[in-house]
């Protein structure tokens, strides 16, 4: 039985300064408020409010930040799950490729597209219709696309299911005959079924046990080994951030305020708010103290953000030019961008 992405050449991690497989510039999603009979357009949420990153072949970027940051929005925007209000995402699927911006392609364009680009949900029960089995699960996109049916379907199912740690003979279970982590599995055959290039995990292990959280892991990190996956990881747990990750993108209030390697961010935090993320994760060595840095007050509102730095009523350096103008970003070694006025890189 063959695997389904043999034929497939697994694309080589971006070269620095060669062109990146995604490349989004000012991505904005605003939900709209409205009141009364006529329904009058009055505010926005800006969920998104411009965001800039790049993602390489090969490569897992990760999106970090509080409840409410728009880690998922941003996401399912890219990906155009949900329509974005704004911006681009140029999209290329070799190095040497003409971008193609995926914000401007057709309903039927983004749909061939749309074989390159998938998403692995956060609910592994909730993103699998309980009325039909796994089997038929992992192979509808592929007979919709038309790339199998029949005997060939059977093996690329049975294939995919073997590949992520299942047995194929569970392709005629239904979803509440698995645990968790065995339901994120599907998830996972699902999304790799149309041999893509890019997807995004969003919050893709927090719903799963510890233990099951370490396999799932590792099961994502050797399917990128052996097929050369991106990935967009969007995820709170900065323990697996830090084990996952190539880069580090950390948002605050539909904005990135710092962006770098893994390396940097968890080792020479530059932004209030990356050191305070820092500063809460738990340590295994009792004797090995840190400052806690603790934030006062709750997070703005998207509807009506702060002046200037959005960050700026919580930091406990800010001053009164963060109070007035959002800082510019800061660039330092390897691309660690920073957005502070104060930060130093």
């Amino acid at each position: 039985m063959s695997d389904p992405q043999a034929t497939a050449t697994p694309p080589r991690r971006t070269e620095v300064g060669a062109a990146p497989l995604l490349d989004v510039r000012g991505l904005k999603k605003y939900f709209p408020i409205k009141k009364g009979i006529l329904s009058r357009h009055v505010a926005d949420v800006k969920a998104v409010d411009g965001l800039d990153f790049t993602v390489g072949h090969g490569e897992t970027l990760s999106l970090v930040g509080e409840s409410g940051c728009g880690k998922t929005t941003a996401g399912r925007s890219t990906l155009r799950l949900i329509e974005p209000t704004g911006g681009q995402a140029l999209y290329r699927a070799k190095p040497g490729d003409d971008p193609v911006d995926l914000f401007e392609l057709s309903d039927s364009e983004m749909r061939e597209r749309r074989k390159d680009l998938q998403i692995i949900f956060q609910d592994p029960f909730a993103s699998l219709n309980p009325r039909i089995t796994v089997g038929n699960t992992i192979g509808e996109a592929l007979q919709f696309h038309g790339i199998a049916k029949g005997q060939e379907l059977k093996d690329r199912i049975a294939s995919l299911l073997q590949r992520v740690g299942l047995r194929p003979d569970v392709a005629n279970r239904f979803p509440h005959e698995f645990s968790g982590g065995q339901r994120q599995r599907v998830g996972i055959a699902r999304a790799l079924a149309l041999h893509p290039r890019l997807i995004v995990c969003d919050e893709a292990v927090s719903a799963l046990d510890v233990s099951v959280q370490a396999q799932v892991i590792n099961l994502l990190k050797d399917l990128q080994s052996e097929f050369g996956l991106s990935y967009i990881f969007i995820a709170h747990d900065l323990s697996v951030v830090r084990y996952i990750s190539d880069r580090v993108a950390v948002m605050y209030l539909g904005r990135i305020v710092e962006m770098g390697t893994t390396e940097q961010i968890f080792h020479a935090p530059a932004h209030p708010y990356t050191q305070a993320l820092l500063s809460a994760i738990p340590r295994a060595n009792p004797e090995h103290r840190t400052e806690r840095i603790r934030l006062e007050g709750d997070v703005p509102s998207p509807i009506k953000p702060p002046s200037g730095c959005h960050f700026h009523p919580r930091c406990r350096l800010a001053t009164e030019a963060c109070k007035t103008s959002y800082p510019e970003p800061q660039t330092g070694a390897e691309g660690h961008v920073v957005r502070c006025h104060e930060a130093q890189i």
